[in-house]
Formats: structure tokens, C-alpha cells, sequence
């Protein structure tokens, strides 16, 4: 019987607790009137837009890509099914990174709330730091088996150059990063933030 080494253990814990620890804080922080009225909504449609527009596609592999059971140890496998792992993942996009990046920032920026009601360079540049850093962090210490290079990433509409232009960007310890995955958070960062002050002006 295979056994989880102790990096794999670590990506199964951050993995399940990152998905799921926000999709019960959030909900109740909602039900409670704790956090702004607008978080659950952009939450579930960070969700949606992140599996629809990579995340399913990377898990399942659907155009010129491997699935991310054919880019992992199998015992990974067995800890997160095929079947749920892009959902995970999705969620884990939407709430560990999505809400708390815009908490983190914020922050950093005085609490204050006009932030998300008018277009600020300091915000947007805070916004994709975060997003950009912590999938660089991700790709090196968490997904390095499963995104190095030799296996293969989908097309997915956010990484629309797919397999077919994916060079690595730099290496650490043997450990690649590259372009295709860095992709969806760069176009995703200012959708986010141009799609938040719409929404939170057209609800004014």
C-alpha cells in the first residue's frame, strides 16, 4: 500500500483546508451580516469563472493536455479524485486566494472602502502581486510534480496559448516554472478588479 510522503501529506492538507475552510466561513459570515454583502457573490462568481475557465480544463485535460491523473502520483490520485480535484481547486481559487486577497489588501490599504469603487494603480498593483505570487509559490512548492515540464497543460479559455506556446519561465532546484499556468491569474486580475467596481457602483 503506498504511503504519503510528507510533501504529499502537506498538499492534501493545504488543498482540502484552502477549498473548504472558506466555503463554510463565508456563508456564515454572510448569514451573520460580518462582511460586506457583495463577498458571497463575488465568491461563487469567482468560483464559476475559475473552473470554467481553467481549472476544469487542467484537471481533465480536455484539449491537448494530460489529465492531472496522468500528471501525479497515484496515491495523490486516490487522496484527490479526478472528479472533485478541479472543483477543489476552483474553490480553493475563489475563496483562499480570491476574498482573501482583496481582505489583504484592504488591509494594506487602510480599510478603506472605496478601494473596490474606483480604479487605484497601488490596489491593482497590491491585487496582482498577490495573485501572481501565490501561484508562483503554489507551482514551486505544492504542484511542482504535477506541473513540470514534459506534462502537458489544456487549452482553457484564460490560458488561450495552451500547450502549443509553453516555455518555462525560470527553474529553482530543478522545479519549472511556467508560462501557461502564470496566464489565467494575469488575465484574471484586472477582470476581477474592473468587474468589482461595476458591480459595486451598478448596486450603489
Amino acid at each position: 500500500m503506498d504511503i504519503l510522503t510528507f510533501e504529499q501529506l502537506r498538499l492534501v492538507i493545504v488543498v482540502y483546508v484552502s477549498a473548504l475552510l472558506p466555503l463554510i466561513l463565508i456563508p456564515a459570515l454572510h448569514v451573520r451580516k460580518s462582511i460586506p454583502a457583495w463577498v458571497l457573490p463575488f465568491y461563487i462568481t469567482m468560483f464559476v469563472v475559475c473552473a470554467l475557465g481553467w481549472e476544469l480544463w487542467f484537471n481533465y485535460g480536455l484539449v491537448a493536455g494530460d489529465s492531472v491523473n496522468l500528471r501525479r502520483a497515484d496515491i495523490l490520485n486516490q487522496m484527490l479524485p479526478l472528479h472533485i480535484n478541479g472543483l477543489l481547486n476552483s474553490l480553493a481559487d475563489a475563496g483562499t486566494i480570491g476574498c482573501g486577497s482583496l481582505l489583504l489588501v484592504w488591509l494594506a490599504m487602510g480599510r478603506r472602502d472605496s478601494i473596490y469603487r474606483q480604479w487605484n494603480w497601488g490596489v491593482f498593483g497590491l491585487l496582482l502581486a498577490l495573485f501572481i505570487g501565490q501561484n508562483i509559490f503554489v507551482e514551486i512548492f505544492l504542484y511542482h510534480d504535477q506541473l513540470a515540464a514534459g506534462k502537458q497543460l489544456s487549452w482553457a479559455p484564460l490560458s488561450p496559448m495552451g500547450s502549443w506556446f509553453d516555455p518555462v519561465l525560470f527553474e529553482i532546484n530543478d522545479r519549472t516554472l511556467r508560462l501557461s499556468s502564470q496566464v489565467p491569474w494575469l488575465i484574471l486580475t484586472p477582470l476581477v478588479y474592473l468587474g468589482l467596481i461595476k458591480g459595486l457602483n451598478s448596486g450603489e
